[in-house]
């Protein structure tokens, strides 16, 4: 499917480039369902890799979206094509953004979710909210850092939602691709620009790869934000 950053009208102005995206991977619930999430993968990878933990994570309510990245240039490895949900050349604060990537990206997930239930409920009755209602991050950093922290300080709906989101941020100490100061500073950031409900776990002798006890907190962390009940 192809999208690009006009679809959501960000204000960066008009595409210029269209981003054709992958298989997307999808993990019904085994249970009752009450929360969809959708699981970004890293750099070089794709939704499957993903998808064939989180189906055996102990979530039977959740419904997962694993999609995969366009193939793109990228920047850090020195312009060899790879999956990247936006071009990437450093972990700096002082590195463009690639403003254009990144809204094709977040129209292509906003696209995923408007197609969760249309009567707007699920089968328990329960109201269905196509709302950011948590983030989880393993192993990342955060991009548009000083837009993020201008947008929020520019409006007191955005910061409201800030101080209430959901955060949980989880990273190794021995991380050599995105390395832990980058993923701590992120955190700091975001604590920063008003974002109150934010955990950052550290993980001692932790490389670019998950754990299960970090997958173990994950699900803990899960179940308690979105309220999951029963099976």
């Amino acid at each position: 499917m192809s999208y690009g950053s006009s679809d959501i009208g960000s204000g960066s102005g008009t595409a210029t480039r269209t981003f054709e995206f992958g298989r997307t991977h999808v993990i019904r619930p085994k249970g009752m369902h009450q929360a969809t999430i959708v699981w970004l993968h890293g750099l070089g990878d794709k939704g499957s890799s993903w998808s064939q933990l989180l189906e055996t994570l102990p979530l039977p309510n959740i419904k997962w979206i694993c999609p995969t990245a366009p193939t793109r240039p990228v920047k850090i490895f020195g312009g060899f094509p790879c999956t990247a949900w936006f071009d990437v050349g450093d972990f700096s604060e002082e590195d463009p953004d690639d403003l254009e990537g990144l809204d094709a990206s977040a129209a292509y997930v906003a696209n995923l979710l408007s197609t969760e239930p249309a009567d707007g409920k699920y089968a328990n009755g329960n109201p269905y909210r196509a709302n950011l209602n948590a983030i989880v991050s393993l192993s990342g950093w955060l991009p548009c850092s000083r837009i993020l922290r201008n947008r929020v300080e520019g409006s007191h709906g955005a910061a409201r939602r800030a101080a209430s989101l959901p955060i949980f941020l989880c990273h190794g100490l021995d991380d050599d691709v995105v390395a832990y100061e980058h993923g701590k500073r992120s955190a700091q950031t975001l604590s920063s620009a008003g974002f109150q409900n934010l955990t950052f776990r550290t993980y001692d002798g932790l490389g670019h790869y998950t754990i299960p006890e970090e997958t173990d907190e994950v699900c803990n962390w899960l179940t308690a934000n979105l309220g999951l009940q029963g099976s």
